[in-house]
């Protein structure tokens, strides 16, 4: 697991941990190798290495803290119900016929393909950054998205979203992560050869201020191609 995978499930914490990889965490961050948990009101403490409660965390060994302490929320707290579901699953569906597919992959493969309405799409998006409907790189995306096939459109959406699935009543009804979260493209001031990047749980594309439809196209194609993640890279 990586630490931004804690962005769909818990955004402020996401934010906190985000925010100890890019500072200086000298003399302003108190914690220990140790995560604090609440079973059904037993508090209990939980070492991430031996003896973590007593080993504190350092502009040094902050990395190691944020991966261990990411991997004990999204995986060790609830490892038991995680195998009792892929050992129900696999003996559904073998594992040597499924682990060809990323989980990406492996929705379409089960959802099947969607049907998407591009004009509905378009009419529930919202702007931001400066970016509106007559910006040229906005009219640019929609021209892309309409010269994608269904695969392509469906890979889009899932980047953005994190699911390839469109509401039974439309785009109007996109979920985010706590409610409905109309689909968002924001302006993205970093450099113009950047790929769009994504944040799955505001169902937000920022994208570069790029200086042709070309290039506007290939990146897009690009990032939802290679980056299943919904963060790009320069």
């Amino acid at each position: 697991v990586d630490y931004r995978d804690m962005e769909a499930i818990d955004p402020s914490y996401y934010k906190s941990l985000e925010w100890i990889l890019e500072n200086d965490i000298t003399d302003v961050f108190e914690e220990t190798f140790s995560f604090e948990v609440d079973d059904f009101g037993q508090h209990r403490v939980i070492d991430l290495i031996p003896n973590g409660h007593d080993v504190l965390v350092t502009e040094e060994n902050k990395a190691e803290y944020v991966r261990l302490v990411t991997e004990q929320r999204l995986y060790r707290a609830i490892k038991d119900q995680i195998n009792a579901f892929l050992g129900g699953f696999l003996d559904v569906i073998p594992k040597d016929l499924i682990q060809i597919f990323n989980e990406q992959e492996l929705e379409l493969l089960i959802s099947g393909m969607p049907d998407i309405d591009v004009d509905d799409w378009r009419n529930n998006t919202e702007y931001h950054g400066g970016y509106n409907s007559s910006s040229a790189q906005i009219q640019w995306f929609w021209r892309a998205v309409r010269s994608y096939d269904q695969e392509e459109r469906a890979k889009l959406l899932q980047f953005v979203t994190g699911t390839s699935k469109v509401p039974l009543e439309g785009f109007a009804h996109l979920q985010g992560n706590q409610s409905v979260q109309k689909f968002q493209i924001h302006k993205d001031f970093a450099s113009p050869t950047r790929l769009p990047t994504a944040h799955t749980c505001f169902n937000q594309l920022d994208l570069p201020l790029y200086d042709s439809f070309e290039t506007l196209k290939a990146n897009l194609l690009l990032a939802i191609s290679e980056c299943s993640t919904g963060f790009g890279f320069v």
